[in-house]
């Protein structure tokens, strides 16, 4: 499930709650370890979504299975679940941490209001995860897509730039160009898609994001 409405989202089919193909955090780990003979030197275990934050103690667990066994963990996660203000979630939270190599956080658009009409939610929680993350030492990559007309404007890019500066173990940033290859998702859903005519963003376009929130600037940037 996921509670964010994203307007490019390319797989509208997670957003729903629902329990088909339930497993046991010991059965989803069992199953993930079996092609672990195809993962690179540096490879590991990601959970994504929907949202992953929505099933944190299964992730939880998953993950403490994974690091008695000396593997990578990483959450790929929108922050929006996050709850600093709930002490049971937080506990909960920190204890997954506790097992967490890395978090993959997508920081969609750094102005609020910007981001309530992209999204549905606030940005102000997740902002405040992407903070705590960092106090607690976690590593971090951050994702940003590329939207043109809606997430490229120069003086965001700029204001998300000088955010990232703020949390001192972001060792990647990314910037992902907008796509339609989920369009016909939310066209066999029935559900009416607002970016209809929105064009990819241009390879100069790409590079200029990429220059204004210094990509090349961090540990785990890609090798050109």
């Amino acid at each position: 499930g996921c509670a964010m409405r994203c307007r490019y989202c390319h797989n509208p089919e997670t957003w729903a709650f629902t329990q088909e193909n339930a497993k046991t955090p010991q059965q989803a780990f069992d199953a993930a370890c079996r092609y672990r003979n195809y993962w690179r030197n540096n490879g590991g275990l990601t959970i994504s979504g929907g949202e992953p934050l929505l099933q944190m103690d299964f992730v939880s667990e998953v993950f403490r299975l994974a690091h008695a066994k000396g593997i990578h963990t990483a959450l790929d996660t929108s922050g929006q679940p996050f709850a600093p203000e709930n002490a049971d979630w937080m506990a909960r939270f920190d204890a997954m941490l506790e097992n967490t190599s890395l978090v993959i956080l997508d920081l969609k658009e750094i102005d609020e209001e910007k981001h309530k009409a992209l999204t549905g939610h606030s940005n102000q929680n997740i902002l405040a995860m992407a903070q705590y993350v960092a106090r607690r030492g976690v590593p971090l990559w951050v994702r940003h897509v590329l939207v043109p007309g809606l997430t490229d404007d120069t003086d965001g890019l700029r204001r998300l730039d000088a955010f990232i500066k703020t949390l001192p173990t972001v060792r990647r940033v990314e910037v992902l160009p907008y796509h339609t290859l989920g369009l016909f998702k939310w066209q066999n859903l029935g559900i009416p898609y607002s970016l209809e005519g929105v064009r990819v963003p241009t390879e100069e376009e790409i590079k200029q994001a990429e220059d204004l929130l210094h990509v090349r600037d961090y540990p785990d940037a890609p090798k050109e």
